[in-house]
């Protein structure tokens, strides 16, 4: 069963490089790109463009340039026509070979804001209007495990201009309501605007920590507290557990699995996606189990609940 992203969330995972991909929708206040890599050996540069046309020699309004000479450091700059700009320079490399990293891009009002493991790295102020880039490129030395554009819905322009259009089936899709929540801490409480109707998305991306026991996802009615969905990772026994919590009693255990995808000191996401007769739960892109409703009002459901021994990424409705 494969999974189709809903509107205003683009995951790839484990892409090609060079890669290029269109920003479905374009650029526009309030997005974020995450980045799951790590930088591999033998290795000298990578660089990530933030870019208005998909091939070479178009205005770059974003360049991220890791150089790794002896001489380590970061440099930001843009292109525009034809010709690089005023150079920015970081001396510090956050990017260890070797090592798997997360690097996010948040869009504001004024600048992109670049983090590195959850710790701001820098800030580079726009110099070519937002709604010129559509384009995102990754080139060089580098091996992206995982790479995901995240938004509000899917946007008001194309690359090529004009309004967004999306295959038939992803088009009867909700789409993503709001920005994502970048590194939020635990425990994380939030409110499903809309409840899980049918066709709604929650992405959680997350990294276990090196020494998890457990971690919990639930999926629960805000004024009862009822458990519609109860994700329980037992790292100890490689079990997944799911259940659902009502009337003041656990329903009947759910926990077949060919294989547990969640392991120690790895990151994850997780989509979980509302339907008529069940949730469907994907990880890393691949479907992984499904669980029938037993809350047949799925509106209530309206608040996510995460506990446990991980680190969140990110989280997207």
């Amino acid at each position: 069963m494969a999974f189709l992203p809903a509107p205003g969330y683009q995951p790839a995972y484990n892409p090609p490089i060079p890669y290029t991909t269109a920003i479905a929708g374009g650029l526009r206040v309030g997005m974020a790109v995450f980045i799951q890599a790590l930088v591999p050996s033998p290795h000298n540069r990578f660089e990530i463009n933030f870019s208005t046309g998909q091939y070479d020699g178009s205005d770059i309004a974003f360049h991220l340039n890791a150089r790794y000479d002896g001489r380590d450091r970061v440099a930001f700059n843009s292109y525009q026509g034809g010709s690089w700009m005023e150079e920015e320079l970081k001396k510090d490399m956050p990017f260890k070979p070797g090592k798997v990293f997360q690097l996010v891009f948040e869009i504001t009002k004024g600048n992109f804001q670049v983090t590195v493991n959850a710790s701001p790295f820098h800030e580079f102020a726009h110099r070519i209007p937002l709604e010129r880039v559509q384009w995102l490129q990754v080139k060089g030395d580098i091996t992206i495990q995982a790479l995901c554009v995240i938004a509000s819905g899917p946007g008001t322009g194309g690359p090529k201009g004009g309004s967004l259009l999306m295959s038939a089936p992803q088009g009867d899709l909700l789409p993503m309501l709001g920005p994502p929540i970048i590194n939020p801490i635990l425990p994380f409480v939030a409110n499903i605007r809309g409840g899980m109707i049918p066709k709604r998305t929650v992405v959680v991306k997350g990294l276990v920590s090196s020494s998890a026991k457990s971690f919990i996802i639930n999926f629960k009615v805000g004024f009862s507290n009822d458990i519609a969905l109860h994700i329980n990772v037992r790292m100890n026994k490689s079990l997944v557990i799911r259940n659902s919590f009502l009337n003041g009693a656990w329903g009947e255990e759910e926990k077949d699995l060919p294989k547990s995808p969640f392991k120690q000191g790895d990151f994850f996401d997780l989509s979980v996606r509302s339907g008529e007769q069940n949730f469907k739960v994907y990880v890393n892109g691949q479907h992984c189990f499904n669980f029938k409703h037993r809350l047949q009002n799925l509106q209530q459901i309206d608040t996510l609940d995460v506990t446990g021994d991980l680190k969140l990424c990110f989280v997207h409705f």
